[in-house]
């Protein structure tokens, strides 16, 4: 288990029942890097992964 996977799990067990859009992860994202400009490559990695999921050439 990676360390980053506890957060993931802390996701998964206090909101993994609620039912959210991707505007508001789109905006959750970009206050996340407003509070921590350090993770901006990071976060955009992960946004960028998460938009192309269906891409067949990826």
């Amino acid at each position: 288990m990676y360390f980053t996977d506890r957060g993931i799990e802390e996701l998964a067990e206090r909101r993994g029942g609620e039912t959210v859009s991707l505007d508001w992860l789109a905006d959750r994202l970009r206050e996340f890097v407003d509070l921590h400009p350090e993770f901006e490559a990071a976060t955009d990695r992960l946004a960028t992964w998460l938009a192309r999921l269906d891409d067949e050439d990826e």
